[in-house]
C-alpha cells in the first residue's frame, strides 16, 4: 500500500521501519529532516510538508508528540488535512485529547475524509519488535482499510466502536493505569526498602502470588536498572494525565487519585525530574517522599 508517514521519534521511526519491511511504499515526513533522511535510506521518499505526505497514497499516519504537534501537521498551512482527498484514511496513532481528537473527526466527515483514532500501547523497543497493542476506533471501512498496515506493527487490535474519540478515551484511560501501577509500585519498593527487604525479591514474591503480570515485572526491571534513553518521560505522562482529567471533567467526572498524581508529577517536574524515564523518575520521588525527615 502506498502510505504517508508523519512523525518519526522514539515511536514513529521504528513503525515506519517495520511498515516499509512490510513491503509498504512510505512518504515519510518529519520536522527533522535528518529522521527523515536515515528512513530514505531505507527505502523511504521524503516529503517536505506533512500535505505531501498526505498526498502519497491510500492512507497517512500521523504519530506526533501531543496536541500542538497534531494540530500544526493536521491543521496548519501545510497540513494533512487540506490535502487528503476525499475517501483516502488518517491513521491517528498518537496519543491527544479528546478534545482534539473531535475535532479532527468533525473536519475529516465535512470533507468526506476516513479517520481512524488509533493510539497505541507499548515502549520504544515493543514498536521495534512489532508488538504493540493498537485501540481502534472509527467506521468499518477505516477499520479494513487499516488492518493491513496494524499487522507489520502490533500483535492485536482492539475495535472499541464507530466514535474515534472512544480509542483515544481508552488511551488515557490506560496510561492513567500505568502511572497508578508504577506509583503503587514505588511506594511498595519504598516501604520494603524501609523494613529491610530486598525490592526485587519483593517484586518477585507478591508478583508471583498475586498478579502475574509481565507489566509488573517490565516495569520493576525499568525502575531496577534504568535505561541509558527513557522510552517515556515523567513530562510525557505529566501530559497525558493532564488530557485524562480533561475529559473526565468535560463529562462531570472526578478522579481523585489522578489529582493526587497530577501533584506528584508536578513536584517531579520542579525538582528536575521531568526528562527521566517515567517508571525511573516516578520511584526517585517516592523515594524523596518516603524518606525519614531526619536523613
Amino acid at each position: 500500500m502506498k502510505i504517508g508517514f508523519v512523525g518519526l521519534g522514539k515511536m514513529g521511526t521504528p513503525m515506519a521501519r517495520r511498515l516499509l519491511a512490510a513491503g509498504h511504499e512510505l512518504t515519510v515526513w518529519n520536522r527533522a529532516r535528518a529522521r527523515s533522511e536515515a528512513l530514505a535510506a531505507e527505502g523511504a521518499h521524503i516529503a517536505s510538508t506533512p500535505a505531501e505526505a498526505a498526498q502519497a497514497g491510500e492512507a497517512v499516519l500521523t504519530m506526533l508528540f501531543d496536541d500542538c504537534a497534531n494540530e500544526a501537521a493536521l491543521f496548519g498551512p501545510e497540513g494533512i488535512i487540506q490535502t487528503l482527498r476525499p475517501g483516502a484514511l488518517h491513521i491517528s496513532l498518537s496519543t491527544i485529547s479528546v478534545a482534539l481528537c473531535e475535532r479532527i473527526t468533525a473536519e475529516h466527515t465535512r470533507r468526506k475524509q476516513l479517520y481512524l483514532a488509533a493510539p497505541v500501547f507499548g515502549r520504544p523497543n515493543v514498536a521495534e519488535q512489532g508488538r504493540l497493542w493498537i485501540v481502534a476506533a472509527g467506521s468499518d471501512d477505516a477499520v479494513a482499510l487499516a488492518r493491513p498496515l496494524f499487522a507489520a506493527i502490533a500483535r492485536g487490535v482492539s475495535v472499541i466502536g464507530p466514535e474515534p474519540r472512544l480509542a483515544h478515551a481508552v488511551k488515557l484511560g490506560g496510561n492513567f493505569l500505568i502511572s497508578a501501577m508504577i506509583h503503587s509500585l514505588a511506594e511498595s519498593f519504598v516501604y520494603a526498602e524501609a523494613q529491610g527487604i530486598d525490592p526485587e525479591a519483593f517484586l518477585e514474591t507478591v508478583n508471583s502470588a498475586l498478579f502475574q503480570s509481565p507489566f509488573y515485572a517490565a516495569y520493576g526491571k525499568v525502575m531496577f536498572n534504568p535505561p541509558e534513553q527513557p522510552g517515556a518521560t515523567i513530562e510525557l505522562g505529566a501530559k497525558d494525565l493532564r488530557l485524562l482529567r480533561e475529559a473526565a471533567t468535560s463529562r462531570q467526572t472526578s478522579l481523585s487519585l489522578a489529582d493526587n498524581l497530577a501533584e506528584i508529577f508536578a513536584q517531579a517536574q520542579q525538582s528536575g525530574l521531568g526528562t527521566e524515564d517515567w517508571a525511573v523518575g516516578q520511584y526517585r520521588m517516592a523515594q524523596r517522599r518516603g524518606a525519614p525527615e531526619d536523613s
